[in-house]
């Protein structure tokens, strides 16, 4: 089940509310995690299990390592198991697949039969509730949070449904105090709908739409470079209306019932610079990498060159976190190497770049590494990159030009309008806060994200649901 559908939309949702608000305030975690596990096993019920496995685990493996006391022997003993249990399920049903394909491969070369494998299915949403249990127990050990008593609480952090599936990364502390007291209000609940609602009409108007022309250029065996610009404008605009998309609309859900998420996007697309570009892109996984990674490798502490090799590892690893694939570690080590390029340049004393080239830049290097992310191999990374760089030729071919409509082309086009327009900043009326606003901005404030939302229904109801981009991670 996705947000972005009519089974959510018109069964799941409804029905949450109704028990979430008959519900005695005291009791109201319950049908969240209840009614969040129903929605978890809308997918598989058995992999329910291994969410529950999950949280009970590490709950009383924190529980024993607070007894213990943290930073003792015996504590960092039980925080180690704690570790590497989360990390083994994760290592086991994303990467297993990914390292018995190269051992294969390896023995393939020299002569040998393969070892006999049946494949493992990725449980949704593994990636990131596995992040959940690391932060906790990092921060526990690092005694930067106090522990939950109850593990009810706990549970109910684990399984909120808005997040489960594909983040934003909420560790433990920025919602400890709403899962024992939370206000709501009527106000409230309107700017969750609001949230809700523009995130629906960003995927399924906008994003869901652009996605048609990338997989119909990623799709072509011989791209021109107008087929493979398009393609890749294309992606990374339904990349980011995707997942920015699923971010408001999980930001939305959890306002709606008291819950103050992070925010995960603030306008990427118009970073200076790489460094920037990271301090607002999947906000929360970027914060997670350098608060538990970077910083344990050693972060800027010990020598310019540790600080490069830091910040090249720490990307590698991210990338190799979305995916067992060999494009995901080069599309890391690409964002890797640009990050060590760009401090080497800040440490040398070169000024910042004015905002227009370094945006071009910015977008260029963006641009060229979700080629690789989104591409299916590296052979189709290669074929899309031949493409950018005109050897099949520059027109557009007509392989692609009879696969988008018109309607297609104009949703691109308004796409990156909506990308740039937050440059004009306040000059735009409904940029301003809402009491600034005059009184027909305001009505359109209001008014146009469900409009935006019913065209979305209409444009759901036309075509098949689309699950979002961030699920296979």
């Amino acid at each position: 089940m996705i947000f972005a559908s009519f089974e959510f939309l018109c069964l799941f949702l409804p029905l949450f509310f109704a028990v979430y608000f008959l519900t005695p305030f005291r009791f109201r975690n319950w049908p969240i995690l209840i009614l969040s596990w129903a929605f978890y096993a809308w997918w598989r019920v058995d992999f329910l299990l291994l969410l529950m496995f999950c949280t009970i685990f590490t709950f009383y493996t924190v529980k024993a390592m607070d007894r213990a006391g943290p930073k003792t022997r015996r504590g960092t003993t039980l925080f180690i198991i704690g570790l590497v249990g989360n990390l083994g399920v994760l290592a086991y049903f994303k990467y297993a697949n990914f390292g018995v394909g190269i051992i294969n491969d390896f023995r393939g070369a020299l002569g040998y039969q393969p070892i006999p494998w049946v494949e493992i299915i990725l449980p949704i949403g593994l990636s990131f509730y596995v992040l959940q249990s690391v932060s906790y127990l990092v921060d526990i050990w690092r005694g930067t949070v106090p522990i939950t008593k109850k593990l009810l609480d706990y549970a109910t952090y684990k399984a909120i449904f808005s997040q489960l599936i594909a983040g934003p990364i909420v560790r433990y502390a920025e919602i400890k105090d709403e899962l024992v007291y939370r206000p709501h209000t009527l106000a409230q609940f309107g700017l969750g709908a609001r949230r809700f609602m523009t995130g629906f009409t960003m995927k399924v108007v906008l994003a869901d739409t652009v996605a048609l022309v990338a997989d119909a250029a990623f799709a072509l065996p011989n791209p021109t470079l107008i087929d493979a610009w398009t393609g890749a404008i294309a992606y990374t605009l339904q990349l980011y209306f995707d997942f920015a998309g699923y971010s408001a609309m999980a930001i939305g859900l959890a306002l709606m019932i008291g819950f103050h998420f992070p925010e995960n996007f603030n306008h990427p697309y118009l970073s200076g610079s790489i460094q920037a570009f990271w301090q607002r892109w999947h906000m929360t996984l970027s914060r997670f990498l350098r608060d538990y990674l970077y910083i344990s490798l050693g972060g800027n502490r010990k020598g310019a060159f540790r600080t490069y090799l830091n910040l090249f590892l720490t990307m590698v690893i991210g990338g190799l976190w979305h995916g067992a694939n060999w494009t995901f570690i080069v599309w890391g080590a690409w964002h890797g190497a640009l990050l060590a390029i760009h401090r080497l340049f800040q440490q040398a004393g070169f000024r910042p770049m004015p905002f227009i080239l370094g945006n071009a830049l910015t977008m260029l290097a963006a641009i060229i590494g979700w080629v690789v992310f989104r591409a299916h191999d590296i052979h189709n990374a290669m074929t899309m990159y031949g493409g950018m760089i005109g050897l099949n030729g520059a027109p557009l071919s007509d392989a692609l030009a009879w696969q988008v409509t018109p309607d297609q082309w104009w949703t691109i086009l308004i796409a990156i309008i909506v990308v740039y327009l937050p440059l004009l900043g306040p000059r735009l009326p409904f940029q301003r806060p809402p009491e600034a606003m005059g009184a027909f901005w305001r009505a359109l404030w209001v008014v146009g994200p469900l409009a935006g939302f019913i065209l979305g229904i209409v444009l759901l109801y036309s075509r098949a649901a689309v699950p979002f981009l961030y699920f296979q991670f």
